[in-house]
């Protein structure tokens, strides 16, 4: 009997030992493996959302995707008025009308749907801590084109035009506020530069804000489930990033009114706003050598047919790709058959990924005219490319080529 009691003791023991050895471990490995890392290590596209609130509402909403390898990044503007069939309440609504302060997922789900991806990580930034967060990095940097005047709680903000820095009180007005009178592309756009702005100045400030006397205060306004270490590393790798060469592009379509307020619809079903997604990311995952070869083509687009406003809903579809479309207007006459590819650019790589965007073979070295006379050479130059619209193109593709 005195010997079982002693078995027993010895297997309690053994079995303490080993839970605490294994314990051990794993807390080892746990502080060693870090979802950056591995995110590095793998080579993979980190997907990182940030979101600006406002009275428990976001003003913004943006996923950065940078791509180690090449160290380039690409950032999405999803607008609040987005609309959306949202599964959880089955119907279509506003995309922030299911956001939840402190309860981001839903929210998140509904984003990764839209652009068809996953997000790696996310922060919330309240106005109230993004002043704080401002104030450490001694100012925000930006270019404001016209000056404003703007009252708050009877207190009169003013910005003036020009390169100015703003202090952490004006940077919470300036990113937040909004105004009846102040067009909506307007707004989107201020805001869109102030949150690179603040990328930026991130970037120009990382080693002192990782200094270990401002690291813990600094990180703390920053609502997420990453630990301080995480965002460190993540910081860390954000540096490489070009700000003055990243781009924002914002999820567009159509206006719409849906029970009684105003709607952006993604086109097509927001199968668009995923084929975007697929060929940003992979212009930001290219080697080197084809990153020495690109560059943006300009476009003019044409509308030969009757449909009105064909022209500008094509422009608007073909700089969510990242084109620059510099002219619209019609064609000399609005019965075209065909669709047409007028280039004057000499990267018939180029020219292929645009013609792949719409789905177009009907390609055409420049000089050739847009009334068929083959010997006419044209003369007002516009853009690299010359997109003449027939009535075989539905609005996003050609068909039957």
């Amino acid at each position: 009997m005195k010997k079982s009691k002693i078995d027993a003791s010895r297997f309690l023991m053994a079995l303490i030992i080993f839970i605490l050895v294994l314990g051990i471990v794993l807390a080892v490995y746990s502080f060693r493996s870090n979802p950056v890392d591995d995110a590095l290590a793998d080579n993979r596209v980190i997907n990182t959302l940030f979101i600006i609130e406002s009275e428990k509402k976001p003003v913004s909403t943006y996923v950065l995707m940078y791509y180690p390898g090449t160290k380039r990044a690409a950032i999405f503007d999803i607008p609040g008025e987005l609309g959306l069939l949202i599964s959880r309440i089955n119907r279509v609504d506003r995309i922030d009308s299911i956001y939840e302060p402190g309860r981001i997922a839903g929210y998140q789900n509904e984003i990764e749907k839209l652009l068809g991806i996953e997000i790696n990580f996310s922060f919330v930034i309240t106005k109230e801590n993004l002043v704080s967060i401002v104030d450490i990095l001694e100012g925000v940097e930006i270019f404001i084109p016209s000056p404003v005047s703007y009252r708050e709680d009877d207190q009169l903000i003013l910005f003036s035009s020009g390169m100015t820095i703003l202090d952490g009180d004006k940077a919470g007005v300036y990113a937040t506020y909004s105004l009846p009178y102040e067009d909506r592309e307007m707004e989107i756009f201020r805001r869109q530069r102030f949150f690179l702005g603040l990328l930026k100045r991130n970037i120009d400030m990382n080693e002192r804000i990782n200094n270990p006397d401002n690291a813990k205060l600094y990180y703390s306004f920053f609502t997420t489930s990453m630990n301080r270490r995480t965002m460190m590393l993540l910081f860390d790798e954000f540096v490489f990033i070009d700000a003055d060469r990243t781009n924002i592009q914002s999820v567009g379509g159509n206006l719409r009114e849906v029970s009684g307020q105003p709607l952006i619809i993604p086109h097509w079903d927001g199968n668009l706003v995923k084929e975007v997604v697929r060929q940003t990311l992979a212009t930001i995952t290219r080697n080197i050598e084809e990153q020495l070869r690109e560059q943006t083509l300009t476009v003019e687009v044409l509308n030969g047919t009757a449909v009105n406003g064909l022209a500008g809903r094509t422009a608007e579809m073909l700089r969510s790709f990242g084109y620059d479309v510099i002219s619209i207007s019609n064609a000399d006459h609005n019965n075209y058959d065909s669709t047409v590819i007028f280039h004057r650019s000499g990267d018939e790589r180029l020219i292929k990924a645009f013609a792949d965007v719409i789905q177009c073979n009907n390609i055409q070295q420049v000089f050739t005219s847009f009334t068929g006379e083959e010997d006419e050479i044209i003369n007002d130059y516009k853009a690299d490319i010359t997109l003449l619209i027939g009535r075989n193109f539905n609005g996003r593709h050609v068909t039957g080529n």
